[in-house]
Formats: C-alpha cells, sequence, structure tokens
C-alpha cells in the first residue's frame, strides 16, 4: 500500500509541473496564429481564419511581439508598434511580462512546444496558438 501512495504522489508531483524549460523558450520565435479561445466558465471559441498573425522575437527572456498581415505574395505588413516583453521564472513556471507605453499585463506560459504554446492572462482566459504556415501564390 505505501508503494502505490508513494508511486501516486510521484506521479502527481511530476504531472503538475508546467514541463517547460528555460531552452524551450526560443521555441517562441516565430509567426503565429490564435486557434482558440477558452474563457473561465469553459466557452470556447475557434478561429478558423487569421487576417493577421503574431510575430515573436525573443533574445534571452527579452523580446517582443508585433501584429502582422500575411500577403498572399508571401510577405507581410505590419506597423512600427510592437509590445516588448520579459520573461520571467516563477517557481516552476513561466510568465510573459508585457509593457508598453499604455499598458501592463502577464501571461502564464503553460504549454510550449514546437508547432503549439498558451497561455493564461491573470483573468483566467487561456489562449491558444499554433505556428503561422503561410500561403504563397505566385
Amino acid at each position: 500500500m505505501k508503494k502505490i501512495f508513494l508511486i501516486g504522489f510521484i506521479g502527481l508531483f511530476f504531472g503538475c509541473t508546467s514541463g517547460i524549460s528555460e531552452q524551450d523558450l526560443n521555441k517562441l520565435d516565430g509567426y503565429w496564429e490564435i486557434t482558440e479561445v477558452t474563457l473561465p466558465d469553459g466557452q470556447k471559441k475557434e478561429y478558423k481564419l487569421n487576417t493577421t498573425v503574431d510575430y515573436i522575437s525573443t533574445d534571452g527572456k527579452k523580446g517582443f511581439r508585433k501584429k502582422m498581415q500575411p500577403r498572399l505574395d508571401g510577405t507581410y505588413e505590419t506597423s512600427d508598434d510592437a509590445e516588448a516583453f520579459v520573461i520571467t521564472k516563477n517557481d516552476e513556471d513561466f510568465s510573459i511580462n508585457y509593457k508598453t507605453e499604455l499598458s501592463e499585463w502577464s501571461e502564464k506560459l503553460v504549454d510550449l512546444d514546437d508547432v503549439t504554446f498558451s497561455v493564461v492572462n491573470k483573468e483566467g482566459i487561456r489562449y491558444d496558438y499554433k505556428r503561422f504556415e503561410p500561403i504563397s501564390i505566385n
């Protein structure tokens, strides 16, 4: 019985960690499109077609995010506006802390791999992203 309890406790401990390492943070670099938003009450909104994508660039634990509009020729249109951020580690979790001239906010990074990532804000809203695959028509 003690062995079962110990195995269960170890499984629970490892199951509760985020699984995101500091080395994984560079996977944020690139173009991302939102796929789904989940509200705290469980309601979901799917995004099947996006007119804008997010471009994320990191340099260590600092970076920026810009809104980009992909064009059919494979190029992007954008403004000079960018949201600067700093990534911080809190216990086993990473937070992306944004600061602009108008606002400050933070999002907890809950999932991150080569093709997807997810964040949750302080209101409990979850944003799921997938890597953007451009469509080029010549």
